[in-house]
């Protein structure tokens, strides 16, 4: 079993910025998929990166070159790094861990979940 606990996020104005942190307990994240997924208010959930456990990001076009995902496998953590947010980046934010790397883009490649943290952006 993994337990994923996410933290960072808050309420920010347009424009600004947020580091979104996932720890993880249980077993060690090097040899998982981790991704990062969004849901906001009447709205599906939605895949916004991921990363392999070599490093490689993989990231939803509505959030390239804005967002940026990390891992630090010694500290079993991950991390999304959130850049001129927009109102439309409100969402609750998942952390997830999976092993598929063919599906590593949609929730089902995935079995592992935190909680969420909220991020709201204000215009």
């Amino acid at each position: 079993q993994v337990q994923l606990i996410e933290s960072g996020g808050g309420l920010v104005q347009a424009g600004g910025s947020l580091r979104l942190s996932c720890a993880a307990s249980g077993r060690t994240l090097s040899s998982y998929v981790m991704g990062w997924f969004r849901q906001a208010p009447g709205k599906e959930r939605e895949f916004v990166a991921r990363i392999w456990s070599d490093g490689t990001t993989y990231y939803a076009d509505s959030v390239k070159g804005r967002f940026t995902m990390s891992r630090d496998n010694a500290k079993n953590m991950v991390y999304l790094q959130i850049n001129s947010l927009k109102p439309e980046d409100t969402a609750v934010y998942y952390c997830a861990a999976g092993r598929s790397y063919s599906l590593a883009s949609t929730s089902s490649g995935y079995s592992y979940w935190g909680q969420g943290t909220q991020v709201t952006v204000s215009s």
